[in-house]
């Protein structure tokens, strides 16, 4: 039976084994070794929304895994001009062994796997992440050998799709979370009442003064998502005081790691002097996007 990747949930009976292909991968990698667990096979990667770092990984991450990449622009499919998303996942199912869909809505995102018969792995929809927040998690383990118990706090716009997948990765994990954000701007309860279902603490607060105390994680993301372009001066004017700085930074543990998913936009949701300062391990988390969306195939083709 063929497993999706469109939620945090789905993967929260094995997400530290995924974590740990994703390591070994990355090191086999480094050493030169092989890593051809999908010879042969073709990724179908659907993308509404444009993006630097999903499309590289992906592909570059496939090649490693000696299948194929296929990249379709929204502007290269019928899907949203006429066809269905019904017969675009059916008919992509016969080409393909996996897709990936980099989509505008969650509803579409369910709708296409619904109906495809290969595994479907989510890029990004308007609820979730979890791709990157996967990536995220590796990222600390690698750096903090362990997750459960860390401290993880979360600045900036608590309702998109990052701070959602962060509060179910964060239960999953054994790791408490904090999100700091404006209270117009507070996550779908429905993420928080999940994440406390694993036994985490979590703390929803429009208070920045103190978050980051005892931190042993700050994240953050853009204040201005894709499709919330014509909100930017209304959002930087509520954003105003929730910029990660280095003041913030010190109040944290002193081994305390930075993340940001990029692209950043300096000044704003942080500052450029904690996005390149020692704490920050940004473009380690960048490079583990690739690594770690390896470690999510090869786990939804052992479900074939």
């Amino acid at each position: 039976m063929k497993r999706d990747l469109i939620s945090m949930l789905d993967v929260k009976d094995d997400l530290e084994n995924i974590i740990d292909l994703s390591i070994q991968l990355k090191k086999k990698n480094k050493q030169d070794e092989k890593t051809h667990l999908l010879a042969g096979r073709t990724l179908g990667m659907i993308f509404e929304k444009s993006s630097t770092r999903t499309r590289v990984s992906f592909e570059v991450g496939m090649e490693k895994l000696g299948g194929h990449a296929l990249f379709l622009s929204k502007n290269d499919i019928q899907m949203g001009r006429g066809e269905t998303i019904e017969d675009t996942a059916l008919v992509l199912s016969r080409y393909v062994d996996l897709i990936m869909y980099r989509a505008m809505s969650n509803k579409a995102m369910n709708e296409l796997a619904r109906f495809a018969t290969v595994p479907v792995i989510s890029g990004l929809d308007d609820k979730e992440h979890p791709c990157q927040v996967i990536t995220d998690l590796m990222t600390i383990k690698e750096h903090k050998k362990s997750l459960k118990g860390l401290r993880f706090v979360y600045i900036g716009d608590g309702r998109n799709n990052m701070s959602h997948s962060y509060l179910l990765g964060c239960g999953i994990a054994g790791m408490d979370c904090v999100i700091v954000s404006p209270k117009k701007y507070w996550p779908d309860p429905y993420y928080v009442d999940e994440a406390k279902k694993f036994g985490i603490q979590v703390t929803v607060t429009d208070s920045v003064v103190e978050s980051t105390k005892d931190a042993d994680v700050i994240a953050t993301d853009t204040w201005v998502s894709m499709g919330d372009e014509a909100q930017k001066e209304q959002r930087l004017k509520e954003f105003k005081g929730f910029t990660v700085t280095e003041d913030m930074m010190k109040k944290a543990h002193p081994d305390a790691l930075f993340l940001h998913c990029l692209p950043a936009y300096y000044g704003y949701e942080v500052t450029k002097e904690v996005a390149h300062g020692p704490q920050s391990v940004i473009f380690d988390e960048a490079e583990n996007r690739m690594w770690a969306q390896m470690g999510i195939m090869v786990t939804m083709m052992e479900s074939m």
